[in-house]
């Protein structure tokens, strides 16, 4: 409970409307009340004293009221579906920017997948569940009070007898709500496993057929839709096993009260009427154990996505910014300095990916990081955008500690080009200008030229304006690479960092884009990831890492004459002949 009411200030912009649905469903409860008793006046006064006036005029006030409880349950229903459709909105908004403020180490920690179901199957689960309370949920308990006082004001002798059979519906439907909210929850765990078996697939549907592992990933599959399967038939066990057994205490409290009521009146003690309208009252007092039904499956649902959306929603932000935090003074020099930096992915509890790194990346030069897969590359450029923090020790910019700027300007003056490229559906043009929307046309022409991308987007249909597929699927490695590598310079930024940013091109390919980059951001700090050692050849810089620690740096000449590693690398990949002029 304490996790939907969480939620409940999401609904607190609509308090006007949710009361007005309240209203209206009150006024129902009111109109539906009165039938009974007309219904036993009918009887009593008109039916069995002969008295057709009466049982017309009754039967026109019956219907009126039946027309105004069916307006009033049509405004109802409009009023709560928009309540709970903004509240769904809201809430998907509210996930999403929470996402979007997500640090590196808060994306490891919930998978794509989980996400989604949260955004879209939790969300639904909860709509509903706001949904069915500004209906079913105030309607059901509202009938029962209005229905058990009527039945007392009928008949004090029958209302008690009928009170164990309420008491029991009541013990059943908490019962079962009970045992299915951690049910739902398992639900929506195995729909996250099955979601994630099925991104995977779909992302990797190339490589599985190049493997021939459809065998393989169908029984994946199998697996985890027969869990969901599985779960999904616990929870409709349980819930049809439910109904059947308020029907039953639905049909033995008519038998009580034909029973009692048919001995009272036989005795004159009760009228035709009167147990006709009690029986009707009962009625009223027993469907909404049945609506209740409907409406403890909707909580149990809705309850467990609540706690799944609250994990979203509470999630404690890795990378946070400093309430004193500054901007980055202009222009930015983007000079780099590692002062003493570890790193651990999950604090101190997995072994160090970092240790004690202490080195500077000069102002508009070029610094390389070479090392081999697992060194930790990529994690050390991961803290300069603080997409990660260090463990312990300082990562600095123009001798500013980067956990004492603003992340929006920290972010101004840096881009990156993972190595992971990404590519948004939409046009070649889109896609460069992504960072910076109000480039030129010249800016982003430009910026294609340096990153060896123009050519091959000219022999393109539309050229600039062609359709980008999603995940970039009708274009190669390395022209989606070309592309994220002008998507970064047409931001002039003061950093540059290429994490393995041409892996997929060839090395002339690499050497043009080196030199176009060269030109194209000078004054700029480049910091260039890599493992092919072609690639870092021509930097000013050379950080040579082995298992998360500098064993090396200098210029190639340099390194080539001191570190025995760099050497090993270098003889590995180029020849001792290439190094001799051989």
């Amino acid at each position: 409970m304490k996790e939907f009411k969480k939620l409940l200030h999401y609904a607190k912009p609509y308090w006007k409307l949710a009361l007005f649905s309240l209203v209206m469903l009150v006024a129902m409860v009111g109109f539906d009340l009165a039938v009974p008793r007309l219904v036993g006046r009918i009887i009593d006064k008109g039916i069995r004293q002969k008295d057709l006036q009466v049982v017309l005029t009754t039967s026109a006030v019956m219907l009126g009221l039946s027309l105004l409880s069916a307006l009033v349950a049509v405004l109802n229903s409009i009023s709560s579906i928009r309540v709970g459709e903004s509240i769904a909105r809201d809430l998907r908004e509210a996930m999403f920017v929470k996402i979007q403020h997500f640090s590196y180490g808060n994306i490891d920690k919930f998978s794509t997948a989980k996400l989604m179901v949260r955004l879209t199957s939790d969300t639904a689960a909860v709509q509903r569940l706001f949904q069915m309370s500004l209906r079913i949920g105030t309607r059901a308990p509202l009938s029962m009070i209005g229905s058990i006082v009527l039945m007392f004001v009928t008949s004090k002798t029958l209302a008690l007898a009928m009170m164990p059979i309420l008491v029991a519906g009541g013990i059943v439907i908490v019962y079962f709500s009970v045992r299915l909210e951690p049910i739902f929850r398992t639900v929506q765990q195995r729909l996250d496993r099955l979601n994630t078996v099925l991104q995977e697939n779909i992302a990797g549907a190339h490589l599985v057929k190049a493997f021939v592992r459809g065998p393989y990933e169908s029984s994946r599959f199998e697996k985890a839709n027969k869990n969901l399967a599985d779960e999904n038939i616990r929870v409709m066990q349980l819930m049809s096993s439910m109904s059947p057994i308020l029907t039953m205490l639905i049909n033995t409290g008519i038998v009580l009260v034909v029973w009692l009521g048919g001995g009272q009146a036989i005795h004159g003690n009760l009228s035709l009427g009167q147990i006709v309208a009690f029986t009707n009252y009962l009625m009223a007092t027993l469907q909404p154990l049945t609506m209740m039904t409907q409406l403890s499956n909707n909580w149990a649902n809705g309850l467990a996505s609540a706690k799944r959306i609250n994990e979203v929603l509470d999630a404690e932000l890795e990378v946070s910014e400093a309430p004193d935090a500054v901007s980055l003074p202009e222009p930015s020099r983007g000079e780099i300095e590692f002062e003493g930096v570890s790193f651990h992915y999950n604090g101190a509890t997995d072994l160090a990916v970092l240790e004690e790194i202490c080195t500077r990346a000069e102002p508009g030069k070029t610094t390389a990081i070479l090392g081999a897969t697992g060194s930790g590359k990529s994690s050390l450029v991961n803290l300069i955008p603080r997409f990660y923090d260090a463990s312990s020790g300082r990562v600095r910019i123009d001798e500013l500690d980067v956990r004492r700027l603003r992340s929006d300007s920290l972010l101004e003056h840096i881009a990156v080009v993972p190595q992971d490229t990404v590519l948004f559906t939409g046009t070649v043009r889109d896609n460069i200008r992504y960072g910076r929307p109000n480039a030129t046309e010249d800016e982003i022409i430009a910026a294609a030229k340096a990153a060896q991308a123009h050519d091959f987007i000219m022999r393109m249909p539309k050229g600039y304006d062609t359709h980008i597929e999603e995940r970039g699927v009708n274009l190669s490695g390395g022209q989606k690479q070309r592309i994220a590598i002008a998507r970064a310079l047409v931001c002039k930024p003061s950093i540059l960092i290429l994490d393995d940013a041409t892996s997929s091109v060839d090395v002339e390919t690499e050497t043009q884009i080196q030199n176009a980059i060269a030109k194209a951001a000078l004054g700029t700090t480049v910091i260039m990831v890599a493992q092919r050692i072609s690639t870092v050849l021509n930097a000013d810089k050379i950080i040579v890492l082995d298992q998360g620690r500098i064993v090396a740096e200098g210029t190639h000449k340099v390194l080539l004459k001191s570190s025995p590693i760099y050497k090993e690398i270098y003889d590995s990949q180029l020849g001792a002949g290439v190094r001799h002029g051989l």
